[in-house]
């Protein structure tokens, strides 16, 4: 098994190398971090202001997976959505207004399915309305280090005050995964069940990289397609960050090919933790006009010319078959017994991730 592995890592390696060169061809932050140590093994613009789309929910789940250590809430609470919760726009759960699920199915309709009215609900549940859920947010990022940091909202929809960094991000996966690991495996799940419906992943590394563990993939006009990401093979553990693909194969294929570098040594590391990377202090990038502008068709056909693997014709990197985790969930229907709101804030608040690193 080890053997074919080290033999489809080195074919991969000589794919990458006779397509590419010596250096990815990608313009848009993209950051790849030993998960043991925090190094930084490969790193561009990781400090570029971005809009983080539903990479932001990394953070909500950081929040309630808070609220439950503190004892303000638990698994079983139940979390209701609420027609403020049942108004946001798509991705949804497909609850209906005044339904509930538990705390747990929640988070993991969250992660999974990246639903926008359960962000809302889990917010709703853990502080009693959003605008005070995203305080505790921002509280977390002031406390975590992610000076580029700021959220408006615990979804990730839109808003040109929702930003944060390659460099951010990484840093948030880190302590998520230091803080509470008994949780990652809602990341690495590729479908929650709830009723007939199977709400599924965007993250195609979780059924086609071997290894993957997680975590997180967001999108919006204005972000491109991003992703966070994590694999441990052969005794390695790393997490990559790519953000602002022209499209999900692009993303997927470029994260998958972060990872193969990482494990072949082709990318041998910076010496550097990854909270010494800095921030760049100017607006965030808008790619509205590139991903779904009147730029959007000639951009698309920019960035398949230049980093064309996964379109036919190509090789991938996503040739693995994976069997995806399913998680079934339970709508437990419109219940009488609300979850009383609000209820007390959770005070506990995380260590700096260069406290661990050392």
């Amino acid at each position: 098994m080890l053997a074919h592995l080290r033999r489809r890592i080195a074919a991969s390696l000589l794919v990458i190398l006779a397509s590419l060169g010596t250096t990815p061809a990608w313009a848009n932050p993209l950051l790849l971090v030993d998960a043991n140590t925090f190094e930084v093994l490969y790193a561009e613009e990781a400090g570029v202001p971005w809009h983080p789309a539903s990479l932001t929910k990394l953070m909500t789940a950081y929040v309630a997976f808070a609220a439950i250590k503190a004892g303000t809430v638990n698994l079983e609470t139940k979390v209701k959505v609420s027609k403020n919760a049942w108004n946001q726009a798509p991705s949804k759960s497909g609850l209906k207004v005044g339904a509930s699920v538990t705390m747990k199915d929640a988070l993991y309709i969250l992660v999974v399915k990246s639903a926008n009215d359960m962000a809302v609900a889990i917010a709703e549940t853990v502080s009693g309305s959003v605008p005070a859920f995203v305080e505790e947010m921002n509280g977390m990022a002031a406390a975590m280090g992610l000076s580029a940091t700021h959220f408006v909202n615990p979804h990730g929809l839109h808003n040109e005050g929702q930003v944060t960094s390659a460099r951010d991000l990484a840093i948030l996966a880190l302590i998520l995964r230091r803080d509470f690991p008994e949780y990652l495996p809602m990341f690495g799940t590729e479908a929650v069940r709830l009723g007939k419906a199977k709400l599924e992943s965007n993250n195609g590394l979780l059924e086609h990289f071997a290894g993957t563990t997680g975590m997180k993939t967001g999108y919006v006009c204005a972000s491109g397609l991003n992703i966070v990401a994590t694999v441990e093979r052969g005794g390695r553990s790393m997490l990559a960050v790519v953000l602002g693909g022209s499209s999900a194969r692009e993303r997927n294929e470029m994260t998958a090919e972060l990872f193969l570098r990482g494990l072949s040594g082709a990318v041998n590391g910076t010496g550097k933790n990854v909270v010494q990377l800095s921030n760049i202090d100017e607006p965030p990038v808008n790619m509205r006009s590139q991903i779904c502008g009147k730029e959007a068709k000639a951009y698309v056909k920019e960035r398949e010319a230049a980093f064309p693997m996964g379109l036919k014709g190509h090789p991938s990197y996503l040739t693995d078959e994976i069997d995806g985790v399913t998680y079934a969930a339970t709508d437990l229907g419109v219940l009488v017994d609300d979850v009383p709101l609000p209820r007390p804030r959770p005070t506990w608040a995380p260590a700096a991730v260069a406290s661990v690193a050392d």
